[in-house]
């Protein structure tokens, strides 16, 4: 082979190697190293209520949407809790999730209530919403809108975050969904 036939060859072999790699890393879920999931919502925070009134609000979330599952989101996985004190009085909720949505740093998780002291309320369906800035984020809830005790709140749907949680007391992580159907 005469020089300038190896040197288009070596150009032609770096420009496809260029090529796969560049789309093995754009494909989310593909090649050594990239992450199993299409969407996660984890974190724990606290709501910014009046320390007068001795309310505090806790959410913590560990909920996840498995690659093999991106086009559905209504096969997420994993649990949130969480509680509502007013003076020595306090609600909790352990809750089964059953569908994640996320876009950007929003995400909206809702699932079953599994363990709750709260009457009536046990398999009930309830929905948070969470924006995730990195700085100050922000919460929302279904029983703002709605009675989970009276109203079916379907899948993936809840407020939307309207609620500050605590300066420096969140640490909401949303990853963005991913799934078959969405535009580069």
């Amino acid at each position: 082979m005469n020089r300038r036939t190896k040197i288009v060859a070596v150009a032609v072999a770096l420009l496809i190697g260029a090529g796969a790699t560049g789309a093995a890393t754009a494909a989310p879920g593909r090649g050594a190293g990239a992450h199993r999931e299409a969407a996660a919502l984890t974190g724990a925070a606290w709501l910014d209520r009046d320390p007068a009134t001795g309310e505090r609000v806790r959410f913590s979330f560990d909920a996840h949407l498995a690659w093999a599952d991106r086009n559905d989101p209504r096969a997420a996985t994993g649990t949130f809790r969480y509680s509502h004190a007013v003076g020595k009085e306090e609600f909790t909720a352990f809750v089964r999730v059953d569908c994640l949505s996320t876009g950007g740093p929003v995400a909206t998780v809702t699932g079953i209530v599994e363990e709750t002291d709260v009457p009536g309320l046990r398999k009930k369906r309830v929905g948070v919403s969470v924006y995730d800035d990195g700085k100050r984020d922000r919460l929302g809830y279904s029983w703002l809108v709605s009675s989970p005790l009276t109203d079916e709140v379907p899948p993936c749907n809840a407020a939307a975050p309207h609620e500050k949680v605590v300066r420096g007391g969140g640490d909401f992580r949303v990853l963005p969904w991913i799934y078959d159907g969405m535009a580069g």
